[in-house]
């Protein structure tokens, strides 16, 4: 099977060059694109996702051979989340190869952070099906690079952060509210407020209301933190 030259080009990308091509073009062929003759990358995604979490505990322990559990846990987590697996996406285009149906074209889909994030996992699985699991290994190892040796101790995604500490402070999870929607319909932003109990907010915005969110509460953590300190 022969490659376009746009996937040829994502392959010196991605570092890998496929012996079995249908394996790429499976994983970054999106459900908006499946046909009976077109498998769709979601089965890939579910496999990916496995062989990311697998990748990424084996190389949290090398790092630091003396860390806890209740340490690897949240580093785990922030490595495998969907917000770093669409960094890795954009940081080799992945977008600019995917086949999206018109819908998803038209609502900026080669941007969406979920979409983007399904598709690299998809695209990790793809590796291991044609080359196998040091193959894979390799391909994430690089790919993530320095992320897995800097990731912060106490990684936790910020809105769950956010709910421990207002927990801890005795008052309900904080309450995230969508204050504004602009721009384009293809590539929008969201205005996103985080709210205590108490009274004290932060906004925030991004291109995906996930984003905004996680920048709110990381805002408004940083703030009532402060002021208790």
């Amino acid at each position: 099977m022969k490659l376009s030259s746009q996937l040829n080009a994502f392959q010196d990308r991605l570092g890998h060059t496929f012996d079995k091509p249908e394996h790429l073009i499976r994983s970054v062929t999106h459900s908006s694109m499946s046909t009976p003759h077109r498998d769709d990358n979601q089965r890939l995604e579910f496999l990916g996702d496995r062989v990311l979490g697998l990748v990424m505990s084996e190389a949290l322990l090398n790092a630091d051979p003396n860390a806890a559990e209740g340490l690897l846990a949240p580093r785990f987590n922030a490595l495998v989340r969907k917000e770093t697996c669409a960094d890795v996406a954009r940081q080799i285009d992945l977008g600019a190869v995917l086949k999206l149906g018109r819908s998803e074209m038209l609502t900026g889909g080669r941007r969406k952070e979920a979409l983007l994030a399904d598709a690299m996992e998809a695209v990790i699985a793809a590796v291991y099906l044609d080359a196998g699991f040091d193959a894979a290994r390799k391909l994430i190892v690089t790919l993530w690079g320095a992320r897995i040796t800097d990731v912060e101790a106490d990684a936790r995604d910020a809105k769950t952060a956010l709910q421990e500490w207002a927990q801890g402070q005795g008052e309900p999870p904080p309450k995230y509210t969508e204050i504004a929607r602009s721009g384009p319909d293809h590539a929008p932003i969201f205005t996103i407020q985080a709210q205590l109990q108490s009274g004290a907010s932060e906004q925030a915005q991004a291109p995906s209301k996930r984003q905004a969110e996680q920048a709110a509460a990381k805002a408004l953590l940083a703030r009532v933190q402060g002021e208790t300190s």
